[in-house]
């Protein structure tokens, strides 16, 4: 049975701020938080283990997390199941409007994989989450959206060269079109003269063939 534990809505209504809470043992810890639709979370998560060697709360690679969030309003319908190390990154968009509750506990990783049982003693459990649009985005999301942008200005300039090409293809066969107009009007002109000067040939040897059989008094 999961035990939930309201955090300050003030705490989260700042996208800047991370918050930290101590989990005993491998006790689920739950938050509620209330989600316009097409809402995007980004949740950034560190876990510590507590060390009496060191009297201090230290990164152990044998702590994982398990993550839940689930749809309160549909059922508690879940939309996030994920085990991750001690630290990383959570992220789901809100399908629709409503409250939504966000659940970590804490786990230990065996060398043989994630079989996650109980771990024992204190957890320091930070978590940073971004929500909406106003979010911060941290460095590496900066340098994987620099790299999109990157992706999205070399395609537009692949776009405006295959935009040149285009008008040059366009203006090179209107220039040929014009030159077949031209030579198509051309040979029909000259079509035409040939036309005229074989009829009027052929008038001058029907008047001179007339004039001679008349002379000859053949006709």
């Amino acid at each position: 049975m999961w035990k939930p534990t309201v955090l300050l809505a003030a705490a989260l209504a700042v996208p800047a701020q991370a918050l930290h809470f101590f989990i005993d043992g491998a006790v689920q810890k739950c938050f509620f938080e209330e989600l316009p639709k097409d809402t995007l979370v980004v949740g950034h998560y560190h876990a510590e283990v507590w060390s009496d060697a060191t009297k201090s709360f230290i990164s152990s690679p044998d702590t994982g997390v398990f993550i839940t969030v689930e749809e309160t309003f549909d059922n508690n319908h879940r939309i996030v199941a994920q085990r991750g190390n001690r630290e990383g990154k959570f992220t789901f968009s809100a399908a629709d409007s409503g409250q939504h509750r966000i659940c970590v506990t804490p786990q230990n990783v065996p060398s043989g994989g994630w079989m996650g049982h109980g771990i024992h003693g204190s957890v320091k459990f930070t978590l940073d989450m971004a929500i909406g649009e106003t979010s911060r985005i941290e460095s590496t999301d900066k340098a994987h959206v620099q790299t999109l942008v990157e992706k999205v200005q070399d395609l537009n300039s692949r776009l405006q060269d295959v935009r040149r090409e285009q008008i040059f293809q366009r203006e090179r066969e209107a220039e040929f079109r014009d030159q077949s107009e031209s030579t198509n009007s051309r040979v029909v002109r000259w079509t035409l003269i040939q036309l005229a000067v074989l009829g009027v040939t052929c008038a001058w040897q029907l008047t001179h063939l007339r004039a001679f059989f008349v002379k000859q008094k053949l006709v």
